[in-house]
């Protein structure tokens, strides 16, 4: 996937400002697709000159005004056909996994805190995701009444989410059963 089509969802979700996008990425896409917010800024002016995307000013008080981008014809055309084209599944590169494997060859007991550090981090993410769907995705967060249609974006992105705390999830469980293995070596050296 190329930085483009996730500033295209992002936009199609919700128009914005080259800041906004990277506070987005930050919070929400950044688990999936990260960028910094030079990549961003960057990108956004290609898409710009490409079509993509259209600009307008917005005054702010106080402030410098800001450009508001939105998804123009072509960047609609580009994600759907992006959309409609086969990707390889991702293969994992995992250097954790590496370097547990490595210390059959060293002191297996001395990646306890490593490990430990990483399943912090996963439960650190998985606590945020399920902030994040309790807050978003419980019936009194839906504005659609009972027999509403469904709502598509709100449907994909949740179905999104409950795959991140999946991961996490598997993530924590896989960890567990490395610290338990990594513990039968005895304490670091």
């Amino acid at each position: 996937m190329a930085l483009e089509h996730a500033i295209l969802v992002s936009l199609l979700e919700k128009p914005g400002s080259g800041y906004e996008l990277a506070r987005r990425f930050e919070r929400s896409i950044g688990y999936f697709w990260t960028a910094t917010h030079q990549q961003i800024y960057r990108v956004l002016k290609r898409m710009e000159n490409d079509g993509w995307v259209d600009v307008r000013d917005v005054p702010q008080q106080g402030r410098p005004d800001k450009k508001e981008y939105s998804v123009a014809d072509l960047g609609r055309a580009a994600l759907s056909s992006w959309l409609q084209d086969p990707i390889e599944p991702d293969s994992v590169r995992h250097d954790l996994a590496v370097k547990i494997r490595g210390a059959a060859f060293d002191d297996p007991a001395a990646l306890i805190r490593e490990v430990e550090r990483h399943r912090q981090a996963h439960q650190d993410r998985l606590a945020h995701y399920l902030a994040g769907e309790a807050r978003d995705f419980t019936p009194e967060s839906s504005t659609a009444g009972p027999g509403a249609p469904l709502d598509a974006e709100r449907e994909l992105q949740h179905v999104v989410l409950r795959g991140g705390i999946a991961y996490e999830r598997m993530m924590i469980d896989w960890l567990d059963d490395v610290l338990a293995t990594l513990a039968r070596f005895g304490p670091a050296r």
